[in-house]
């Protein structure tokens, strides 16, 4: 969610922490601000809106200190203003602090500080913790331990970072539920929220886990437990290339990722297929066979995106491994009360790895006794530690915060999940091969759809001004309705819905006429015949059409206004390439109607507070 970068070294702290500040923009914020230690003083500038705002003030100014941190806030307690922005002071002025997450007893904190003589000027959660940080200091005179002792007073999530002008050449961090990665240099350290921060100046991190603090200077870096005790971490290298985090001579992130998909999808089954006895190799996976093999129930848990890539696994495995799959809301699994068998075995789905919900969820499910394996790109984040195992989906970083070819990814590892688990029961090497070979075909055939892009901003071009947007599909292409429907409203901000075709006619139907378009993916797979009723069902009511179909149909020319083309596959493999073209017509959507693509309004690329 917000963005987190703190320096210690010994080159000024100000172009690095703006410049790391920039790498994360992705991430969605409504307000920014810095503090550097100049002189034994905090200088401290923030400002509301996006970095443009920001650097107008830092513009000019003279400072020269190397210890500072950054922050871009995504406005949770408080409107997004600059008395709200991060960093926050007390009343003296010795500390200051950044904070991701949320303090859940702030209010009662609050009022505990405020009897004391403490005044705040903020509407944030976050100011409670540098004002119990100054109260805690006043009594010893020791910043590490007031720090340590703030933290037993809290309740809620954060990832902090704390700098105090008695001690300029330190930064504290802490996390418990926000992520914090450390970055070692040649005599200079970093902190940040996210690896994309710092990767320019180190390719050498330690990822934090909860309940940890770390003591940055130019001596090094101290990592113990909030209780003091000593952490011993291991030291992990970035391996991806600095060119996936930068645009690449593409308009917006969110274009070049639907463009890379062909790769990314490659990249998901690389070394994972072997074609001659059609079974697939996941190394993840691999000392946990036996589990999966006597596996009764399988449990997908996950949000958004990742939420509908598992419905479209609970279509895969049902079909193919005939077992019992159920698709789980994180942020409702966390709060029931699940029933976890025996043999119950749980994948959690999350591109960052640190989804608040989801990772709440694989704790629950794990406490409750089941086998959980992650699927997730960000190698190192917390749901890839703390499950039993799991898959990376090799999809390289994702900048946009609408999510494309993660989610062609997560369709592509949980297709080689569902053969796995396949080929343990009932399908032959014949089969097993077969799908093998399709699944290899599809970055090829993904590239010929990207290739109608122009077609599809025509498309886009006579819509744009819709208020509303109408996504139908079946079986294993419903998921890939919600996807679209998604999509469409995440960047564009246009109302949209996604349906099963069929349940059209218990309510949607009601809404149709020429103002509101409908979307219809209708390949030619077993129940194309139905959807093509539903698709009668529209135009009878002068819906306006734009279908989504298998190359060589032409007969679909005469129903629909507007017709994409899509290689034929096989049926299961069908909504990695149908969510292809609804992709490119959100992205071409919003970019006519001037909406922010890559940052879109509301929106975090990593949710990870409730």
């Amino acid at each position: 969610m917000c963005g987190i970068i703190g320096y210690v070294g010994k080159k000024q702290a100000l172009p690095i922490v703006m410049n790391g500040l920039k790498r994360m923009e992705y991430r969605g914020y409504d307000s920014a601000g810095i503090a550097i230690v100049e002189n034994r003083s905090l200088e401290i500038i923030k400002e509301a809106g996006k970095l443009g705002e920001l650097e107008k003030l830092v513009d000019g100014v003279q400072l020269h200190g190397t210890v500072g941190m950054g922050h871009t806030r995504w406005a949770t307690h408080g409107v997004p203003n600059k008395t709200n922005a991060h960093p926050h002071t007390g009343e003296s002025g010795n500390f200051a602090v950044i904070h991701n997450g949320i303090i859940e007893n702030y209010a009662s904190l609050k009022i505990e500080l405020e009897s004391k003589g403490h005044t705040f000027h903020t509407d944030t959660d976050t100011e409670t913790v540098v004002h119990l940080v100054e109260e805690f200091y006043e009594a010893n005179h020791d910043f590490e331990k007031a720090v340590r002792e703030a933290l037993y007073c809290i309740t809620g999530a954060y990832g902090f970072v704390f700098l105090c002008r008695h001690e300029p050449d330190k930064i504290i961090a802490a996390r418990q539920g926000s992520p914090l990665v450390l970055g070692y240099g040649k005599d200079e350290f970093f902190v940040a929220s996210d690896a994309s921060a710092i990767v320019t100046h180190t390719r050498q991190v330690t990822f934090m886990d909860d309940h940890e603090m770390a003591i940055l200077s130019p001596r090094g870096i101290k990592i113990t437990t909030i209780d003091n005790q000593p952490v011993v971490k291991k030291v992990e290298e970035i391996t991806y290339d600095i060119s996936q985090i930068e645009k690449s001579g593409y308009a917006h992130f969110m274009l070049k990722e639907i463009f890379e998909q062909p790769s990314t999808i490659l990249d998901s089954m690389r070394g994972r297929t072997v074609p001659d006895d059609g079974l697939p190799r996941l190394g993840g996976l691999a000392e946990h066979m036996d589990t999966l093999a006597k596996a009764k129930k399988i449990i997908f848990i996950a949000c958004g995106t990742s939420w509908h890539a598992a419905l479209v696994g609970e279509y895969m495995l049902e079909e193919f491994a005939r077992i019992n799959v159920e698709v789980e809301y994180a942020s409702e699994f966390r709060y029931r009360n699940p029933i976890i068998e025996k043999n119950t075995v749980v994948f959690v789905i999350s591109q960052s790895g640190e989804t608040a919900d989801t990772l709440a969820a694989m704790r629950e499910a794990k406490r409750r006794g089941a086998a959980v394996f992650g699927i997730c790109n960000v190698v190192g984040s917390s749901i890839a530690r703390e499950s039993d195992a799991g898959v990376y989906i090799h999809a390289g970083p994702e900048i946009g915060v609408a999510s494309t070819k993660a989610f062609t990814s997560q369709l592509t590892v949980i297709a080689l999940i569902t053969l796995l688990f396949a080929r343990l029961r009932n399908m032959s090497a014949v089969e097993g091969k077969q799908i093998i070979e399709e699944l290899l075909a599809i970055p090829e055939k993904v590239k010929s759809i990207l290739t109608n892009s122009d077609y599809i901003r025509e498309i886009a071009e006579t819509y744009m001004d819709k208020r509303n947007f109408l996504y139908l599909g079946r079986g294993y292409n419903f998921p890939v309705a919600l996807e679209g429907a998604l999509k469409l409203k995440e960047i564009s901000y246009i109302h949209a819905e996604g349906y099963p075709a069929a349940e059209m006619k218990h309510g949607p139907i009601a809404l149709i006429d020429d103002d509101m378009p409908t979307v219809i993916i209708a390949p030619k797979d077993a129940i194309y015949d139905k959807v093509m009723s539903n698709l009668e069902e529209v135009k009878a009511r002068g819906g306006k059409i734009i279908a989504i179909t298998t190359e060589g149909n032409n007969e679909i020319n005469e129903k629909a206004d507007h017709v994409i083309y899509i290689p034929k596959t096989h049926d299961f493999l069908s909504p990695i390439l149908a969510v292809i073209p609804l992709q490119l017509l959100s992205y071409h959507m919003a970019v006519l109607r001037g909406c922010n693509v890559d940052q879109p309004r509301n929106l975090a690329k990593s949710v990870t507070v409730e």
